[in-house]
């Protein structure tokens, strides 16, 4: 019988190098990549766009509160131009995912490659402007990273790779948790659990770090170039039939 590290590491490692005929064939290891995307783009839109989210949702709607209540450094415009953002994104995905939904392969590599787009586009938008953005600068990078990031989550939701949501770990914590073996469940998927989690902590990591180094722009090319390698990843799947795709 496998101790409980032991588990957790061979859950690690089957995340990282996934089986091909298995159900989920590469997405695993690709959702982490994802993950890591998100955690670059809310650490510039956090610390370069003024306390505001655009791929985490949860946080905006407390943040839209804080500013009702006249908190300082909240604002209520920022916070639900993010939400609409992330809203119109969701709804393309979802079309997306409508149009394409017998190929999970061909969904993805879609999805990436607007994404690929939107990023880029922010980048290039923070290099004209002066970081911290205000007024009109700050609500465009607002709608460009919004929409990419609902957009990835509206997809990566049809793809349905368990505990691999890319911009939400609230659940997957609490799995790790609740289903460990001291309060007497299996362990079951910590070793993708903790792997989710250590990805958005690390994009968050090095965004704020690069931020705080003076090179605010680069966390959205860093992103770009990691959708990108996603991108890449999924290209030579698009014509394929395995089972995993459908």
């Amino acid at each position: 019988m496998q101790t409980p590290f032991q588990t957790t590491f061979r859950e690690a490692r089957d995340t990282l190098v996934p089986d091909p005929a298995g159900p989920h064939g590469p997405l695993p290891p690709l959702l982490l990549g994802l993950t890591v995307v998100t955690g670059l783009v809310d650490a510039f839109s956090y610390l370069s766009l003024g306390h505001v989210f655009v791929a985490n949702m949860t946080g905006n709607v407390v943040f839209m509160a804080f500013s009702l209540a006249g908190a300082s450094g909240f604002s209520v415009l920022a916070s639900v131009l993010s939400l609409l953002s992330f809203t119109a994104g969701a709804a393309a995905g979802g079309v997306l995912a409508q149009r394409v939904t017998a190929h999970r392969a061909r969904l993805l590599l879609g999805a990436t490659v607007a994404q690929v787009v939107l990023v880029l586009a922010g980048w290039v938008m923070s290099r004209l402007v002066d970081l911290p953005a205000g007024g009109g600068d700050r609500w465009t990078l607002i709608l460009l990273l919004g929409l990419a990031m609902g957009l990835q989550n509206a997809v990566v939701r049809r793809l349905a790779v368990p505990d691999l949501t890319t911009t939400v770990l609230t659940l997957t914590i609490t799995g790790i948790a609740a289903d460990a073996r001291f309060a007497g469940g299996a362990s079951s998927r910590s070793g993708r659990r903790l792997l989710s989690a250590l990805a958005m902590f690390l994009g968050a990591l090095a965004g704020a770090a690069l931020i705080g180094h003076g090179h605010a722009d680069l966390p959205l090319l860093l992103g770009a170039v990691a959708l990108a390698a996603v991108a890449a990843g999924l290209l030579p799947h698009r014509r394929s039939a395995a089972a995993w795709t459908g």
